[in-house]
Order: structure tokens, then sequence, then C-alpha cells
């Protein structure tokens, strides 16, 4: 996939120049804010009844100055589709669509996708100003879809004479952000009179002078927590000036007695001394990434929170990004509820998809789309649904570091429905409960299968699942009304299934694994070639599955759970159409099996 870039040159006059738009007009319906570093930040807002995206980019930067901004799958650079805005010598404005090849060179595009563009400048700040379709039919050009964004922006010096020679590498300064592009808005929540705000903050957290940090802080709730409430909103509480460092952030509760207590522990997540009774902390309440609006439950419901029997103690997990390095920074940022004592009419409820956390589940090394499958299928549904079904509203996918697409289909009756969510661009770094456009209601008989995508190219030995960072998961949170008893819908290759294969490696492979041997060091011995990671493949396709169908006392529902199939889908859906002239290839988002 192509790269969509805009480069901007700022040697430009004071006051507004205008190519067809107004940016004043613009910034008016901003909507949407992301920092780019610490020196830029990224406004935009979406317009689906034309099918665009409005662009805003605010930067500091002397005159000379070209400035870059712009979509890509994963942060790459080239190769990339660029829409440049440049200066020539004689303060001359060019805006001008192209593309870089795989060494990083410029080429002007044949079709000019850069649209309704206008910038002014003040002082040592530029604006300027793009729209851009969602999907432009040029085959250079990055499709805005559902799902994560990287946007990548590029600093460089100017004027230039033309773009002929330009190259990536010509920036002096770089920088990635990840959002979700093509979100939708909701209008805004109405509470009642007696709902209030929680804050769990970090509290003056010296960010240290590394890229990645993740740093927990235990809390224990108020008291009047001791009664039940319902959750109608979160969203982030970040510390003025430091929304470039703050990348994400959880809130987990501590699930266990309610007498248990939790030591309120306030260091790095991985620090030697965290108590291993914080270990429990990993019920998510709540998740936010940068980039991301408040995530407001639906008027119908809200998540339970205290009561009797809640244990009060909670987790806050705030991960920092500090590309630049920056030093002595103090932070105190967090995630800001809205509760109410005046429960609505359901309980909001969570429902885990996807694969067992097992070691059942192995990806090969040297992959570079590899696909699992965990499937909640129809007999768990048909015992743990009501028979007017569910109301999905909300939908977090997770992996670990090797996943790259993520996606939840929906079957009934063999059918298969719109896609429940999907993230063709997924990144762990990147985690946020995003609201769905609409609510889908799941019936009991409905089956759903999550589907994560992997990549091993990096990796030398095989990958398992597993709890560890280091291993991978592939799950959906689903969040949706009214609550019902089914906690837990997901599966792994039944155990028969895997044992036969162990035995066919060892047999007709010459493999050295074993009964002896646990499922680990089995996989482990295999030695991975092009037919064996097929093979493997096709077993997790076609083997019968081992079910976890749990309530929420993590007992199994009613049912025979081993050894059973997979929910069939005899009319899969077809690919999405795109709106263009020219036959295209269509992009089939769930061509992931």
């Amino acid at each position: 996939m192509m790269l969509f870039l805009l480069i901007a040159l700022t040697g430009i006059h004071s006051g507004w120049s205008r190519h067809d738009s107004s940016i004043e007009n613009t910034a008016v319906s901003t909507v949407h804010t992301v920092p780019l570093g610490s020196e830029a930040t990224f406004h935009w807002r979406v317009d689906l009844v034309k099918e665009r995206v409005i662009v805003e980019v605010h930067y500091v930067g002397n005159e000379s100055c070209w400035f870059a901004i712009g979509f890509s799958d994963y942060g790459e650079l080239k190769p990339a589709d660029y829409c440049v805005l440049w200066s020539d010598w004689h303060q001359q404005t060019h805006l001008q669509d192209s593309w870089a090849d795989v060494d990083g060179k410029l080429h002007l595009d044949t079709q000019q996708d850069c649209d309704s563009f206008a910038w002014k400048r003040r002082g040592n700040i530029t604006k300027f100003t793009f729209s851009r379709k969602f999907d432009t039919c040029d085959e250079h050009d990055y499709i805005i879809e559902r799902g994560t964004t990287h946007l990548v922006w590029l600093r460089g010096r100017g004027p230039l004479s033309s773009l002929a020679g330009l190259e990536i590498s010509d920036a002096k300064a770089s920088g990635m952000s990840r959002t979700e592009l093509h979100r939708i808005s909701h209008k805004k929540p109405k509470f009642p009179t007696n709902a209030w705000q929680l804050e769990l903050l970090a509290y003056r957290v010296q960010v240290p002078k590394v890229e990645t940090t993740y740093w927990c802080r235990v809390h224990k709730l108020p008291s009047v927590l001791s009664r039940k409430h319902h959750i109608l909103q979160f969203g982030p509480a970040i510390q003025a000036g430091n929304e470039h460092l703050v990348h994400h952030m959880e809130v987990f509760h501590c699930a266990g007695p309610v007498d248990l207590e939790i030591p309120m522990y306030d260091g790095p997540c991985d620090g030697a001394d965290r108590p291993e009774k914080t270990q429990i902390c990993k019920k998510v309440l709540a998740a936010w990434a940068m980039g991301a609006d408040a995530f407001v439950y639906p008027e119908e419901a809200g998540l339970s929170i205290g009561g009797a029997d809640f244990n009060p103690h909670v987790m806050l997990e705030v991960h920092y990004n500090n590309p630049e390095l920056h030093q002595g920074v103090i932070d105190s940022s967090g995630i800001r509820f809205v509760l109410t004592e005046t429960l609505r009419k359901y309980d909001a409820g969570v429902i885990e998809l996807g694969l067992e956390y097992t070691d059942k589940m192995a990806i090969p090394p040297q992959q570079e789309a590899f696909t699992l499958s965990g499937h909640c299928i129809a007999e768990c549904t048909g015992v743990g649904l009501p028979q007017s079904g569910i109301h999905i509203f909300g939908s977090q996918l997770h992996t670990h570091l090797t996943g790259t697409r993520v996606i939840t289909r929906h079957v009934r009756d063999g059918e298969e429905l719109p896609p429940l969510n999907y993230d063709n661009h997924y990144s762990t770094h990147f985690q946020e409960i995003r609201l769905l456009p609409k609510p889908v209601t799941v019936l009991p008989g409905d089956s759903l299968i999550t589907t994560c995508t992997y990549n091993t190219m990096k990796r030398d030995n095989v990958t398992l699942g597993g709890f560890a960072i280091s291993d991978e998961m592939c799950v959906n949170y689903i969040h949706y009304y009214p609550n019902t008893q089914l906690e837990v819908c997901k599966s792994a290759i039944s155990d028969d299934a895997l044992r036969t294969y162990f035995r066919y490696m060892r047999e007709w492979e010459n493999q050295e694994t074993s009964m002896e041997k646990g499922i680990s060091a089995n996989y482990k011995s295999i030695e991975w070639t092009k037919v064996r990671v097929e093979a493997l493949h096709d077993l997790y396709k076609a083997a019968p599955l081992g079910m976890q169908c749990n309530g929420s006392d993590g007992s199994r529902l009613p049912g025979l759970w081993d050894n059973i199939a997979a929910t069939p889908v005899r009319l899969p859906l077809s690919p999405p159409a795109r709106d263009c002239l020219e036959p295209l290839v269509q992009r089939d988002i769930s061509d992931q099996m």
C-alpha cells in the first residue's frame, strides 16, 4: 500500500493564500486533534457525505522550511504517494501530487488528488489545510478507511527549484503518530444532574529519557463507590503541554475478593519491585489512545462500577512515547470518568472473542502474513445470549507485537454479514475502545470469527500464544448491552487434533516432536519449511475446536465444548465495491482466512 504525504514549503508571505477554499472555515469545524511531535499538531474533520477528510496542520518552523504530513499503513516513508506543496526561488507556490519509488525518489502522479488547499503564516507558526477523498481510485494513493492510520510528518530545508530530485532522505526531521482518521462523530451526550467526575491520574511522574515507558499506579476508589454506579463516559485528562508524550492509557480493575488489599504501587509497570498482588489488575475498565475522543456509552446503558462485592482497587497504566528523548518532564495525566448513581435501564457488558490464551496456537518464524482465527460458535451464543440478542456498540481489538490486521466476521444462518469490526493497519501500540459506526445486533445462534494476521519476519523462532508480550494473542473485547451470563467465547485447536499433528510431524516429517514433550517444546522442535508452514495453517482451518464458552464466574456454560466443529460460512461476504470509473482490484477486508 502506498503512503500519502503532503509536503509544504513555507517561504510564504503573511496573510492567507487560497486555492478554492477557506482555511478559516475549516478551522471552525475541526473536531479531532493529534500532536505531531512537540512542535506540530494535526487537526481534521470527516465529511461522510462527500467521503473525504479535511485537514489542517499547525507547525513551528522558519519560513524557508518545507513540512510534510501523510498517511501510511505502518509508518513507512517509501514507496509513497505524495501531495507536494512547495515554493520555488521566485516565491511561487506549487501544489503537486507525486509518488516515491522504493528508493525514495519522487515522481509526479498523473492523477492530482490534493484538493482545496490554503495556507497562512504568522510569526514562526505556519497553518495549512487541504482535503482528501477516502478513496481516490489512484493505485499509488493510500485508502482512508476504518481503523488505525499512521500519520507521518517530515521537515526539510527550502526553497526548491522543482520536485525533480527531491528524496525522502532530504528531510531533516521526521516522526509518526497513530490515530483513527476515518471516525464517526457522535452527538453530544446528556448526563443526569447527579453525574460526577472521577479522575484517576498519575502523580508527578518524571518521564524517563527513553523512547518507551509504561507507568503503573494503583488507586483505591472513593467510598461512595461502595454503592453501585454506572460509568457514562471516559476520556483523557492530559496535563497541558504533555499531549505529545502521552501515547495511550488504560484503567484495569483489580478483580478479586472485596476485602483483598492491593499494594498502592506507583512505578514502572515492568519494575522489579512491582508487587505480585498487582498482577490481578487485568480487567479493562477504560482504554484511550492519542487522538481518540471520549468514549460515550449509549443512553440505554452504563458500565457497572462499585457495589458491595466490588474490590475498590484499580490500576492506571500510562504509555509515554518519548522519541525525541525529552528530559525533566513531569506528568500527572490520566483518565477522567463520568459516573452516576442513577442507574440506566441496562448494565453494559464485555465479552472476550478470539483465541484462548494458550500455546496450542503458534505462528512460525519468517512469515509475512500468517493468520489465526478464534471462533465464537453458534452453539455458544445459542446458550449464552438472550432470545432478543445483544447490541454491540464498542470494540477493542488486541494482539501483541507481531499483529498487523484484525477482523471479526459476523455469520448468521451460514451467511456472512458485514464485519463487526476490523483494522487493516493494526498496531499493538495504538489500542483504544472504539465506538462502532452503529450498534450491531447479535442473536443467539450467530457466530463471530476473529481473525488476526501476524508478521514474524524479524523472528527466528516460533511464536506461541500466551500472556507475555513476546507471545501472541488474538482478541476482540466487545462492549454491549444488556449484560448476560456469557463473558468468554473463544477457541483453540482441540487437544486430540494437536496430538495427532505432532505424531505426524515425528513419523512422516522426521521432526523431533514427542508425546513426552509439552506443547511449547514440540512446536520449538519443528524446522519450519514452507510446506510445513502451509500444513500447519491448513490444520488450524480444518481441525475441530476446543471451546471456552464461559460465564462470568469462569465456569463453562452447559454444552459439549471439546472436539466441536467451527460454524460453517456457506455464503461469504462479497468484497466492498469501490466507486471508480476504471476497474480496479477490490480490497477484500475479510480475505484473511
